[in-house]
């Protein structure tokens, strides 16, 4: 024997899922008028090999010959092209002597039966088990090598055991789907402007005249373009280090990390500089997360941090390219991030809709409220539910009104039951997925937690917009970081004018309110303005007491003849503190409307200070605290009067009430408020300077008793005094007393002044230094 049989089992041509194969022929070339036998052709992108002559009917037989080995594996492609099947290699034979190949068949695709690897699959669940496609045909050609050098068929077997494919759908054949030199050099155009393979194929389509004579599927462009992406970012990867290295020399405060594979390739990367690190430390109470954002030509998902700052702009928290984004590629990205903002997770975070995400948060920021991108949820209802759209012109509203104009979550409940059963949407796969998620995008499940949001019906935005005018689809990693540096000082330049424009600009007034002259001093211009609407909305709103539990007070608040649409205000006058239904100042960390209207019917005439969150006041980003409420004096006494006022008049209603029960509790009630009376009067006639002990007022016989003062554990009782001495001694020490407050009080106002302006001054140097920068960049 010459010979041994190597069993082996390959595609002939075209182009698998996931893989580029052998070359095949297309159509347009069997139609040819050229001599047989076969034509090697050299397109520069590999070799096809082209019968020649007219072969539309010709077919194999036994002693025909062909010049190569290629040239009969393309023939007998050609020929299952035009009858509608798909070939592939077989088996071969070498020689013993020199192990050159002496025979080969080429077989239907349907040719034997899968081989099941039992140990294979034995310990692992095959989560997508792949199509039944070899059905035992028995169709096949044989060719073998001759002493001349030529192959010649040895055998053929014509008939197949199942049904062939119609000539529009040959080119899903497998070994018939190739994507020729030109078709490569417009998707690579295509590309490289931005257009996505959906697009692309669309173009291709266009171009040829026909799905059938592009000659390759949507799968294989996408393929073609994934390896073009991968072959260009090895490439640029190493741009990518060199920049965050370089950053990191400048500045050891720039942080960087890099993921790597098994095989020590890279797999994610992530930085964070450092004015993004300090932006967390003032506003990283609530954080966007989205992947969505593919920004470059390679279509990674680059994948921002960012939040809300002081005047409600965007603001960066740290980038990331994801290149592989599986679960534990999100785990380690969202520990690395969290080391690098120190490791302080934030109250919220806001992400697009995947359970990978999600499982990840899960880890890594168990204490965090996790909500699911709204309107990115929104822009797949219009995907998934677009035949409800176009048969029902009215569901988007409707769908949009469920969401975010329902007031509680009963409400919720019931709008949605009835939404889906309207439209007969109970069954829909998509809607049940959402609806079970509903605690974690659906406004009225999570009123009760910071977002930083003005509104309800805002729209979520996720940060693309960060980005948007200076990186698109187009875009590769070499001129990323050039853009990316753009944008940053534009939004910085932004942020600039937003500190001038509040600290050099005063806003008009609308109310004579003293709560809004305070509101406009510590806000920045546009919290003024949101928080001013919500003053000003007061004025058409009524608030009626409707419980009085001792200490805690519930309003109904509502406009003027829609009680129907009441919200319920609780009202803590001895601690200054209200809960209103709507939660909008848990939300968005601005009162409402209905808070307001209570504090205006109960003289409530300046903000209490823990209703002023420091996150949206000019001085947000301050490193000095300022009570600046401790240095206005008459806010202090309108505050103080206030809650004087307001807990004196509760504790009165109380007391009428019980005192009118009966008569005995009537004339006990009368006895008392003489007596209450009489020592107001007193306690007004000394200015307030009666002394209490133990909570009761001392009287002048108590005054005049030796008094006992424990020294060391020892007590000593002191001598008394006369009449005349212990009243001279007394004012004497009140004197003192009051001289040392005013004191204290004028260097505590003046050290506050102090520190104030220094932050004033900080602020408008820096404005200034920016202005400089932006001017000489426009002159140059």
């Amino acid at each position: 024997m010459d010979s041994e049989v190597l069993e082996f089992d390959i595609g002939l041509g075209g182009m698998g899922s996931g893989r580029e194969g052998d070359e095949g022929v297309d159509e347009e070339d069997m139609d040819d008028n050229s001599s047989f036998p076969i034509n090697i052709v050299n397109t520069g992108s590999g070799e096809i090999y082209l019968p020649e002559g007219d072969l539309l009917d010709l077919e194999p037989y036994e002693g025909m010959e062909f010049e190569s080995e290629e040239a009969a594996k393309a023939f007998y492609n050609s020929y299952a092209r035009r009858v509608g099947f798909s070939t592939r290699v077989s088996s071969s034979r070498r020689s013993r002597r020199d192990g050159a190949i002496i025979q080969r068949q080429f077989v239907c695709a349907k040719e034997g039966f899968r081989n099941l690897n039992e140990k294979r699959t034995k310990d692992r669940e095959i989560k997508r088990p792949r199509t039944i496609t070899r059905v035992g045909c028995k169709a096949s050609l044989s060719v073998k090598v001759q002493d001349s050098g030529k192959w010649v068929v040895s055998g053929f077997v014509k008939e197949h055991n199942h049904e062939l494919v119609p000539p529009d759908q040959v080119h899903c054949l497998r070994s018939h789907r190739q994507i020729s030199g030109p078709a490569k050099t417009l998707i690579d155009t295509l590309q490289a402007a931005g257009m996505g393979p959906r697009r692309i194929m669309s173009a291709l389509i266009k171009e040829y005249g026909g799905i059938s004579k592009v000659g390759f599927t949507e799968v294989d462009c996408r393929n073609y373009m994934r390896n073009n992406r991968q072959r260009s970012l090895e490439g640029d990867i190493q741009l990518l280090l060199d920049y965050l290295r370089q950053m990191h020399a400048e500045n050891p405060n720039f942080f960087y990390a890099v993921q790597g594979d098994d095989d020590h390739s890279v797999s994610n990367v992530f930085w964070a500089d450092p004015k993004a690190r300090t932006n967390y430390t003032y506003f990283g109470d609530t954080v966007t997360f989205d992947t969505t954002y593919r920004s470059n030509r390679y279509r990674l998902p680059f994948a921002p941090f960012t939040g809300v700052n002081h005047h409600g702009q965007p603001v960066l928290f740290g980038c990331a390219f994801l290149i592989n984004e599986s679960e534990a590629s999100f785990t380690w990205l969202f520990n690395t991030w969290l080391t690098a903002m120190s490791g302080c997770p934030p109250v919220s975070i806001t992400t697009d809709h995947d359970a990978v995400i999600q499982s990840a948060i899960t880890q890594v920021f168990p204490e965090t409220r996790h909500r699911f991108c709204k309107w990115h949820i929104f822009k797949q209802c219009q995907e998934k539910l677009s035949h409800v759209f176009l048969k029902c012109p009215n569901f988007e509203a409707e769908f949009h009104k469920c969401v975010n104009l329902t007031e509680s979550i009963e409400e919720f409940e019931s709008y949605w039951l009835s939404l889906v059963d309207r439209y007969v949407l109970r069954d829909h796969e998509w809607l049940q997925t959402i609806y079970t998620a509903r605690r974690q995008w659906v406004p009225v499940y999570l009123r009760d937690t910071f977002f930083a949001e003005m509104s309800i019906t805002q729209r979520s935005d996720s940060m693309n917009s960060y980005f948007d005018g200076y990186i698109n689809a187009s875009t590769n990693l070499s001129q990323f970081f050039k853009l990316y540096e753009k944008a940053l000082e534009s939004r910085n330049e932004k942020e600039v004018k937003a500190d001038y424009d509040t600290m050099n600009t005063s806003p008009v007034l609308k109310t004579p309110s003293p709560m809004e002259r305070q509101a406009s001093e510590f806000y920045t211009r546009k919290l003024f303005m949101r928080f001013q609407e919500e003053l000003v909305g007061t004025l058409t709103f009524m608030a009626s007491k409707v419980e009085d539990d001792e200490e805690i007070i519930t309003y109904q608040v509502a406009k003027f003849g829609e009680d129907h649409k009441a919200y319920y205000v609780k009202f803590n006058v001895l601690e200054m503190k209200a809960s209103c239904s709507c939660q909008m100042f848990e939300f968005s960390g601005l009162l409402c409307r209905h808070i307001l209207a209570v504090f205006r019917v109960t003289n409530v005439l300046t903000l209490p200070s823990h209703y002023i969150l420091k996150r949206w006041t000019r001085n947000a980003k301050s490193s000095v605290i300022l009570e600046e409420c401790a240095n206005d004096v008459y806010n202090n006494y309108l505050e103080s009067q206030t809650v004087r006022y307001n807990t004196l008049r509760h504790k009165v209603f109380k007391f009428v009430d019980e005192g009118a029960q009966s008569s005995d509790t009537y004339n006990v009630a009368m006895i008392a408020l003489q007596e209450a009376t009489k020592r107001v009067a007193v306690a007004s006639r000394n200015d307030g300077k009666t002394t209490l002990v133990n909570g009761r007022m001392r009287t002048k016989s108590e005054a005049y008793r030796p008094i006992s003062i424990s020294v060391n554990h020892q007590v000593v009782c002191s001598q008394p005094l006369s009449e005349d001495d212990m009243d001279k001694k007394i004012q004497e020490l009140t004197k003192e007393l009051e001289f040392a407050s005013k004191k204290c009080e004028v260097y505590r106002a003046n050290l506050l002044s102090v520190l104030k302006d220094i932050e004033d001054h900080k602020l408008q140097l820096s404005i200034k230094v920016q202005n400089i920068k932006i001017s000489l960049k426009d002159s140059l």
